[in-house]
């Protein structure tokens, strides 16, 4: 052969070789999804050698994951096993809180929220190089990750409410309004006893170090903390939903943990047929007066059987009421449905996190075990009337997938969210007193807000309906907001975290609220607030601010 012609064939070869290893990759990727499904549980004589096996594994992950970032980072791919072909995340769609007049809608109502999954998830893209889909940042969720110092409720309350109104630092004239609700707390001891029904994605897409390996870490940390009152079934699925392990009191460890170290990925995802499986036998080990609880552990890609999200929805919701509550953990990237995991729980009575790192896993089921599997109070909403001498506008910080019509919040037959042992929920609302220049221009044919001389001592009048657990009717807490306020750099360390939180995901939506706060005011505000901070949590939010500053447009003009 020609020598020219020779050093043309390697160039065509040089260049095409690449591709045929993604060729390669990618048939075995897709031969391992599409084969039947590998078994979701190991015979007894292969307990052993596959336990040994997948701690080692599941060892070397976190170990990996300890020294890859200072920030709690996602934990590393195997490109030639994990990524997926094509990047399939879903999202729900969300639209920012509009501004409302006060002589138009003087009154808010909307459900409490005590998910936390919309932050990590967001962790876990800065951390990975890359801002989060618009629609990954719900505010509410990232302010509500955090533990504040709110007073814990006296007497036999369930919890106390707080508020606290400051000057805002994103509109001028503007005020913010923190509403704050503590739930009562609950050692590990004084919780009912358990019946926990496991229910573990063990299809082919689950087959990445970020999925099913920190599933079984996750689940091992929950099984070390049983006692013998509690009782754990686990049903897997995949292209079929499997029985492993029937209900198992939480003294026989050893058995819980040979089920979990066993489980292996392979095959289509089926969810629904599992989901009902796991009701029906958390029906069968139900506890009168006790936890009855699914955890769900996936990366939510259901593609066998119901996938329609209305469906599966309504599923959910009719089977809360039967007393049995749903938690979402969700893993991984590439094909992650948030939108499915987040939303099921909304209908399940139950709560949603994103288990992004090992850390992440021992703040969920270990630290904050109460919280996650423990309620104290259901259906809790919240309205807040607005005194029309005192407000010309306002508007709600987050929470847009959680609002609720007005004739709702009396209504106890509409459902709404549940609040877990120890639990705090935080609200923001921005208002621009009367008087003031405010977001929305005059209007010629707006009448003019009515008097309310009565009340000019109050910015609004806050309304907190609950149920007791189990119960059928509501009970009602209401407290009037003064119609004063503090400078921000004299509030409490909590209400200026959360508004440097609130701004952050503010400036992760676009910043459209946030004002000339750019994102060194937000990282300069979390600074003078990142105290108490027991478990490195609001450091580990500055460095995340500062992922974002780096990733984001602004940061060439110094924001």
């Amino acid at each position: 052969m020609p020598q020219a012609a020779h050093h043309h064939k390697e160039k065509i070869m040089a260049a095409i070789r690449p591709a045929i290893a993604v060729t390669i990759i990618a048939a075995a990727v897709l031969a391992a999804c599409s084969r039947p499904a590998a078994p979701s549980y190991t015979a007894p004589a292969q307990e052993a050698a596959q336990a040994s096996k997948s701690q080692a594994m599941d060892a070397a992950y976190t170990g990996t994951a300890r020294v890859r970032m200072a920030v709690m980072p996602s934990p590393p791919v195997s490109a030639e096993i994990a990524l997926p072909l094509q990047n399939t995340e879903q999202y729900g769609q969300i639209s920012t809180n509009p501004v409302h007049a006060v002589a138009q809608q003087p009154v808010s109502t909307f459900s409490i929220d005590v998910d936390t999954g919309s932050y990590t998830n967001s962790r876990r893209f800065l951390n990975n190089g890359r801002l989060p889909p618009v629609n990954a940042v719900r505010v509410e969720e990232l302010i509500n990750y955090f533990d504040y110092s709110y007073p814990l409720p006296q007497g036999r309350a369930p919890f106390a409410v707080l508020t606290d109104t400051v000057d805002s630092p994103w509109q001028p004239h503007a005020k913010i309004i923190k509403i704050g609700i503590k739930a009562q707390d609950l050692a590990l001891k004084e919780l009912p006893p358990a019946n926990l029904v496991f229910l573990v994605d063990v299809s082919g897409s689950m087959n990445a170090p970020d999925k099913l390996p920190l599933v079984k870490q996750t689940l091992r940390l929950l099984t070390e903390q049983l006692r013998a009152q509690d009782k754990v079934t686990l049903i897997t699925y995949a292209s079929g939903e499997k029985l492993v392990l029937p209900p198992t009191s939480g003294s026989q460890k050893q058995s819980i943990l040979r089920a979990i170290n066993g489980l292996q990925a392979g095959g289509a995802t089926a969810g629904e047929q599992a989901i009902q499986l796991a009701y029906q036998e958390a029906e069968k080990a139900h506890i009168k007066n006790g936890i009855n609880r699914i955890l769900l552990a996936t990366d939510g890609d259901f593609n066998v059987g119901i996938t329609d999200f209305d469906t599966l929805k309504g599923m959910v919701a009719e089977k809360r009421k039967a007393g049995i509550s749903l938690t979402t953990l969700g893993f991984g990237t590439g094909n992650y449905n948030e939108r499915l995991m987040e939303q099921l729980v909304d209908a399940g009575d139950g709560n949603y996190s994103y288990i992004d790192n090992p850390n992440e896993a021992k703040k969920v089921l270990q630290r904050q075990l109460s919280s996650t599997l423990a309620t104290v109070a259901q259906d809790v909403k919240i309205q807040v009337e607005f005194n029309p001498a005192t407000v010309k506008e306002y508007r709600l910080v987050g929470y847009e997938n959680r609002l609720l019509k007005q004739e709702d919040f009396n209504n106890d037959n509409v459902d709404a969210g549940d609040i877990g042992a120890g639990h705090s929920v935080t609200a923001l609302y921005e208002i621009i007193p009367a008087g003031q220049p405010g977001w929305l221009g005059e209007s010629r044919y707006r009448p003019a807000a009515p008097a309310a001389d009565s009340k000019a001592g109050e910015y609004a009048h806050v309304n907190l309906r609950y149920k007791l657990p189990g119960k059928s009717s509501s009970i009602l807490i209401s407290q009037p907001v003064a119609a004063n306020s503090k400078p921000l750099a004299q509030a409490n360390a909590d209400t200026r975290f959360a508004i440097a939180v609130a701004a952050y995901g503010q400036q992760l939506r676009g910043g459209q609220y946030n004002g000339k706060m750019g994102w060194n005011d937000i990282i300069r505000l979390a600074r003078q607030a990142d105290k108490p901070d027991p478990y490195g949590l609001r450091s580990e939010f500055i460095e995340l601010a500062k992922i974002a500053q780096s990733l984001s447009a602004g940061a060439a003009s110094g924001e």
